[in-house]
């Protein structure tokens, strides 16, 4: 099956986007915009559900197989979802090329090291470790 073109026919014929990604970066964000709404209702869920309760029930509630990966399917999903945006904002709004590489690289190394440390501690919490 054949990939739907999002391009004009200009840009077909020459190949390229204005940033050479932007058609890929546009539908991922919208795709992790739609996913984020079960995730975040699910989230807020165990939250409420975790409202009043000791501290030794929470980390059994957090630690349980279904709610750790309902978390990290957020976290993931979040985390991609940030990197996205703060990638095109700094594409669209940052001129110096040094300081636009140097934003870029600081960006992805921030989106994954909160995604990294999140998921750390939801794993840590799921294995009992």
């Amino acid at each position: 099956m054949k990939k739907p073109q999002m391009r004009t026919p200009m840009r077909r014929v020459r190949g390229l986007g204005a940033a050479h990604s932007g058609t890929g970066d546009f539908w991922h964000q919208r795709v992790t915009s739609v996913a984020g709404i079960p995730l975040t209702i699910a989230l807020i869920v165990i939250v409420i559900a975790l409202l009043g309760r000791s501290h030794a029930a929470v980390v059994q509630i957090l630690g349980s197989s279904i709610v750790a990966i309902v978390m990290l399917l957020f976290i993931i999903n979040m985390a991609y979802h940030m990197w996205i945006g703060m990638k095109e904002i700094i594409i669209d709004y940052v001129h110096a090329d040094t300081l636009k590489h140097a934003t870029l690289m600081a960006n992805t190394f921030f989106s994954f090291a909160v995604a990294f440390a999140s998921a750390f501690a939801i794993l840590k919490l799921s294995f009992g470790v």
